[in-house]
């Protein structure tokens, strides 16, 4: 049995952040060991928009044809997307803190492999492990802050877990700025200096406590009830919440041992309230990726060239800007989620992020529209594809060719298309632009197209950040920390947060491909309607968990498609009749 809890102790007097009616003052302790977990998320907002700038550099040093580029984006996704399906059964048999340690040596393992790297294979091997570091926080830091915070502050703690994210992509755009224009080795201090704040947080968690909800799981009373005293403050009884934990874990136990030994996993599908908890999950993590965010991130300076900007240095500035909206912005979240509810942030920005993308689309066609004409046709190139062209988007849009013009005060003149080195895009095969080192004013688009509609492109480029920052980027990491029971949870988890790194993956590897077969509004005309349809589906199904508990929400998940309001006294009775049992919901299990 736990150690009965001394009101008197001298530890009593410890510093803590003041609440009011509703928010309870909350140790300062409990927002250190947010922050330190927190840099999981920094770690992979920096490496999502640091690869953006550094990208840039990457396919002159090493020669990457678009191949080359999205294999270097997509080998990290891939191996975040296979850990984060080990990191759910990592994290029940080892504890959620040993699994944030692990992940801090491996990323910084990856970043010193990355930063000297000689050879495109050793970059692979450094992206893949960076991946892998990537793949166990994504899914082990949102669910621990879930599991140590007070409910009242749940929401806010697990979104600034995001806004590390947004963070770490801002910081990420800013070191690929300031080394932009060393050609030769900005990419390594780019790449390399990921491995800094993961080995701070590796020594920083090493004094962080584990979760009390782990122990309790694993029947360590006395350590659980000590980790709640230090997170909950020693002038708090912890005994209510405590004993609800407790409840909810052996009720589990009795279930599982009606059902045997069945794998977690058949067991949630078994139960219909957690199998419709898991659906919205996996749809709100799938949902987030298919409307195009890790495409805007990984791409944005690629994007941004494509509207028309040659200057690379401006490039990668342009997208620090970017992300300096994205983090900014999700702070709105951040500030909102307690107040305004989860369900309402992700159908706002949805709709936001859907209407932005429909700009995309335009801005794109209109620079296709009013692309330059080609003023005359290079014999180098009579009988190739690059021969048959008449403007400066066809000419790139073809993924073979390149436009080779004069970039003049008056605007393009004396275009023509040339065939691109499908191993130094950067060249052409043979004509004018035949050269890395093109005298003034000569210029060579692989990508992009001079264009007078490049504010559009930008402007849709910022409010679609705008829009994604406060709702459609914290939510689903937000809501999944909190709508599964205990012993469901590492499994619930480390499968949403898979479904997250698929399509992350499936999105980044296949947008320049989409580009090239669909055209580039085509593309973002597809991501409309992806994100238009989840739209839909959250306003059909997506309950609000606000101020419920972690034992409790799941009650939220009787009907999705025909739910009543459950009214706050009856919460606990309903849940209680979910699971056979009954416990007060005054306890504020959470």
């Amino acid at each position: 049995m736990p150690t009965p809890i001394n009101h008197d102790e001298s530890e009593d007097l410890v510093v803590k952040v003041k609440g009011n009616g509703n928010h309870p003052n909350i140790p300062i302790f409990m927002y250190t060991l947010t922050l330190l977990s927190a840099i999981g998320g920094f770690l992979f907002g920096y490496d999502t928009g640091v690869v953006s700038g550094a990208m840039i550099l990457l396919r002159d040093y090493f020669s990457l044809n678009h191949v080359w580029q999205e294999l270097i984006v997509s080998i990290t996704i891939g191996g975040a997307w296979a850990f984060s399906l080990v990191a759910g059964v990592l994290s029940d048999k080892l504890g959620r803190k040993p699994v944030i340690l692990i992940a801090s040596v491996v990323f910084t393992a990856g970043a010193i492999v990355m930063g000297v790297s000689v050879t495109r294979g050793m970059l692979i091997v450094g992206r893949l492990t960076v991946g892998i570091g990537i793949g166990l926080s994504s899914m082990i830091v949102p669910m621990y802050i879930g599991e140590v915070a007070p409910s009242e502050r749940r929401g806010t703690l697990v979104t600034l877990n995001t806004c590390f994210i947004t963070g770490g992509q801002l910081i990420a755009s800013i070191i690929a700025g300031a080394f932009s224009n060393d050609k030769k080795n900005g990419w390594r201090y780019m790449l390399g200096l990921a491995g800094i704040p993961s080995f701070i947080q590796f020594c920083g968690f090493l004094f962080m406590p584990e979760s009390p909800r782990w122990l309790i799981k694993m029947e360590k009373y006395d350590k659980a009830v000590q980790v709640l005293r230090s997170i909950r403050g020693h002038s708090v009884d912890v005994e209510p919440e405590f004993q609800s934990i407790k409840n909810s874990n052996l009720e589990y136990e009795r279930e599982q041992a009606e059902l045997g030994s069945k794998p977690i996993l058949f067991q949630v599908l078994l139960n219909p309230f957690i199998r419709n908890a898991l659906i919205v999950g996996c749809a709100l993590q799938m949902f987030q990726q298919i409307s195009g965010i890790n495409t805007v991130m990984y791409y944005s300076a690629t994007i941004i060239e494509m509207s028309g900007i040659k200057n690379e240095t401006t490039v990668i500035w342009l997208a620090a800007v970017t992300a300096g909206v994205n983090f900014i912005c999700t702070f709105i979240g951040l500030a909102l989620v307690e107040r305004c509810g989860r369900r309402l942030l992700v159908l706002s920005s949805l709709g936001g992020v859907t209407t932005s993308l429909c700009l995309f689309a335009i801005g794109f066609h209109l620079t296709d529209a009013y692309s330059p004409s080609l003023e005359y046709h290079d014999p180098v190139v009579n009988g190739s594809i690059c021969y048959t062209f008449n403007s400066c988007s066809e000419c790139i849009d073809s993924g073979k060719c390149g436009y080779c013009f004069m970039d003049l005060s008056s605007g393009p003149a004396n275009g023509t298309c040339l065939l691109a080195d499908p191993d130094k895009i950067n060249v052409a095969v043979m004509g004018s632009c035949n050269s890395t080192t093109l005298p003034d004013p000569l210029t060579w688009a692989v990508n992009w197209c001079p264009s007078n509609y490049t504010w559009v492109i930008f402007l849709s480029l910022v409010l679609y950040l705008f829009f994604f920052a406060f709702g459609l980027g914290p939510m689903p990491w937000t809501i999944n920390a909190e709508i599964y029971p205990l012993w469901a949870r590492s499994t619930c988890y480390s499968t949403t947060t898979s479904v997250n790194w698929f399509f992350n993956m499936l999105i980044s590897m296949s947008f320049l491909t989409f580009t090239q077969a669909l055209t580039r509004y085509g593309t973002f005309w597809m991501y409309a309607i992806f994100a238009f349809i989840g739209w839909i589906y959250f306003m059909l199904v997506l309950p609000e968990t606000k101020g419920r508990n972690l034992e409790e929400v799941e009650s939220l998940f009787i009907s999705p498609w025909k739910r009543k309001k459950v009214s706050n006294q009856n919460r606990g009775v309903t849940y209680a009749r979910i699971h056979g049992f009954y416990h007060s919901s005054s306890s504020e299990g959470d």
